[in-house]
């Protein structure tokens, strides 16, 4: 592996972003608009990094019939520039479905189309991202006695190379969360990786499946196994009654507008908490209520029949998973009685939902320039910016990890494409600008 050579020649970046995935996607396109709009001595040069092969996006979600949950004018652009040429309805039109689309009436297309959608937009902006490229570190540059720059060192199949630049933007996205004690393998899966681990079991007779969790996704894995394997019994374990209907009534949505990021911003730590709870039931552990009644009805009509393969272990919670080489052995206590009951299965996929990636985790000693609030969380600015201290004068952007600052919003597509417009607008008023000359000692290799 070759190492970075300090002392070379080459350009410093306005910005670089960490991750590729539909928020720094938008955050691309905002600059390449700016950048076609304000010309060469105004533009933002950016470079971002991405450790995937190729743009993706939870493709191990991509069931065939699932729907997104938000509306498809919140795409990547809408929101920011209605005229955009990188909006949804931009791509139904290059792909010829624009007309079919509109007589479809519909404001919720399939997700495996908004991939597809994504993948377009992404393509259109390729020549700012290097794939298969992780970022494994963030170093300071000093210049007397305040950090001006920071240095990203990226592995590739090439080796490492380091790249410098004024500010970061990170949009290291989620990673899949399952219950302390559990050990992800062969027959014990997190839900984010259904798809891809299903086709395993292609030439097999599975007899039963178990999915934890309340939520979407759980509920989408328990139709999809249904569905896909009709000689399976399928077990859900949650600990309610039921499934709980997502609120997307017109009034609870208000939530997701940008105003109300706002709002929540401003509001005390008390205020801020009631609102999580009062609308949690927009997008957490909720369903929507169409795939809640069909369930129920394909439950119903299978106990008629005497064909029982949905099984729902409600007021339950799985308490113990063992992994043998040929199946998987699930312990379920009632939270009524107590009793416990072992399910022998073939797979036990969690869907138990996400945890934010740290976003200090590559920082290194740039991390003690951030400072915390008084319950250790990071400080973030309304712009989205890490709030540092004096001594460093480049910006660390974050796209997600500020449901505590910002709201719901942090993680979902719903404000993205506003949230980029921000973070574009605050890099702008603190005068970043690149001369198109101009180079900087830092480390071997270019930026693309």
């Amino acid at each position: 592996m070759s190492q970075a050579r300090p002392g070379d020649a080459a350009p410093v970046h306005d910005l670089i972003g960490i991750g590729f995935g539909p928020s720094n996607v938008a955050m691309a396109i905002a600059i390449s608009e700016h950048n076609a709009r304000s010309g060469t001595r105004e533009a933002v040069t950016a470079q971002f990094f991405e450790q995937q092969p190729a743009f993706g996006w939870h493709r191990g979600m991509l069931i065939d019939d699932a729907t997104m949950q938000v509306s498809f004018l919140k795409d990547l652009v809408t929101l920011r520039n209605p005229a955009s040429e990188f909006s949804f309805l931009c791509y139904l039109k290059s792909k010829g479905r624009l007309i079919d689309f509109i007589n479809h009436k519909n404001l919720f297309p399939l997700r495996v189309e908004f991939h597809d959608y994504f993948e377009w937009a992404a393509s259109q902006v390729d020549d700012m991202v290097s794939y298969d490229h992780e970022v494994v570190g963030v170093t300071q540059v000093v210049e007397d006695g305040v950090v001006e720059f920071l240095d990203v060192t990226v592995r590739s199949g090439e080796g490492l190379t380091v790249h410098r630049a004024r500010n970061l933007v990170i949009g290291t996205g989620l990673r899949p969360l399952v219950p302390e004690g559990v050990e992800r393998g062969d027959r014990v899966w997190h839900n984010s990786e259904l798809l891809t681990r299903v086709e395993e079991l292609d030439g097999t007779s599975p007899s039963r499946f178990v999915v934890v969790g309340a939520g979407q996704s759980a509920a989408e894995n328990v139709a999809y196994l249904h569905r896909r394997f009709p000689g399976a019994e399928i077990c859900a374990v949650f600990s309610r009654y039921g499934y709980s209907p997502a609120d997307d009534s017109s009034f609870a949505n208000k939530i997701f507008d940008p105003d109300a990021v706002d709002e929540f911003y401003a509001a005390p730590e008390n205020v801020k908490r009631r609102l999580m709870d009062y609308h949690g039931n927009t997008n957490y552990s909720v369903v929507d209520i169409d795939l809640i009644d069909d369930l129920y009805r394909q439950m119903y009509q299978e106990k008629v029949l005497g064909t029982e393969r949905l099984r729902f272990l409600n007021v339950s919670r799985l308490t113990a998973v063992e992994e043998t080489p040929d199946r998987a052995h699930a312990t379920v206590k009632s939270l009524v009685t107590g009793e416990e009951t072992r399910l022998d299965a073939d797979v036990v996929v969690f869907a138990t939902g996400y945890s934010p990636a740290d976003p200090l985790g590559l920082l290194g000693e740039v991390g003690a320039h951030c400072l915390r609030d008084e319950a250790g969380r990071i400080r973030v600015e309304r712009d989205y910016r890490i709030a540092t201290g004096t001594g460093l004068n480049c910006g660390i952007y974050l796209q997600g990890g500020t449901e505590h600052t910002h709201g719901i919003t942090s993680a979902l597509l719903s404000n993205t494409a506003i949230r980029v417009g921000e973070i574009l607008d605050s890099l702008l008023d603190r005068g970043v600008k690149s001369a198109p000359d101009e180079a900087r000692p830092v480390a071997d290799g270019g930026t693309r």
